[in-house]
């Protein structure tokens, strides 16, 4: 057995059986096939119920852009839903955008950009065989130019009245309701790795367990010094 595995089977000793089945259950349904980008939103409402969303949907990776606006959470939306989620930040530059973009491509995912105005695909025939980035931008100005650059595709979801859009958190539920459907009704491979579900539980044992960093410590220390031994 793997150091890793040691970790998370003394973790899980701290957990009740019952939390450990509602893991297991929850994994079942987690993916990676399908992610979400989320560029410059900043509203604190929209942005705690888009990671709500993530996280009913299966959805484990957000890929936040902090360009001219700071994400932050409301913890009274988001309902402690960003503990269980993997998010990845991309704020080091004045412009983030193009390092976020360009991780997702080089780690495999065709991008697939929302737009009201124009689109490739809808939600019902866009191809879901790749892996799959959802692009959202904030409300007033969408997503930015270099982010339609950088897609593969455009998508769109129809809308018969006079509101130009759907606010982001709505759009986000949409679409992953609608993907997320179509993907686990198909034959794609979108489940979790091992190795991917063995990293996914131990964070998820690291928030649950009550001063997990001073157990994980003292449990790593007698590990290396039994192996000195």
């Amino acid at each position: 057995m793997q150091p890793t595995e040691k970790l998370l089977e003394y973790l899980l000793c701290f957990v009740s059986e019952h939390k450990k089945q509602r893991f297991d259950q929850v994994l079942s349904y987690r993916t990676r096939h399908l992610t979400l980008v989320l560029e410059n939103v900043f509203q604190p409402h929209n942005a705690s119920a888009v990671l709500r969303s993530c996280d009913c949907f299966g959805i484990q990776d957000v890929h936040i852009i902090e360009n001219t606006n700071t994400y932050e959470v409301n913890p009274n939306i988001a309902l402690g839903a960003s503990k269980w989620l993997t998010l990845h930040k991309y704020n080091s530059q004045a412009i983030n955008t193009r390092e976020c973009l360009l991780s997702l491509k080089k780690a495999g995912y065709t991008l697939v950009a929302t737009s009201p105005h124009h689109f490739d695909f809808s939600l019902i025939n866009l191809p879901l065989q790749p892996k799959t980035a959802i692009l959202l931008g904030t409300e007033l100005n969408g997503l930015s130019g270099e982010a339609f650059q950088m897609a593969d595709y455009t998508l769109n979801i129809p809308m018969f009245g006079f509101t130009e859009s759907f606010n982001v958190s709505v759009s986000a539920s949409l679409i992953l309701y609608e993907l997320t459907k179509r993907l686990q009704a198909s034959d794609i491979s979108w489940q979790l790795s091992p190795s991917d579900r063995l990293d996914i539980l131990l964070s998820w044992a690291r928030n649950t367990v009550r001063k997990s960093d001073v157990l994980e410590k003292n449990f790593l220390n007698r590990l290396k010094s039994t192996k000195s031994e």
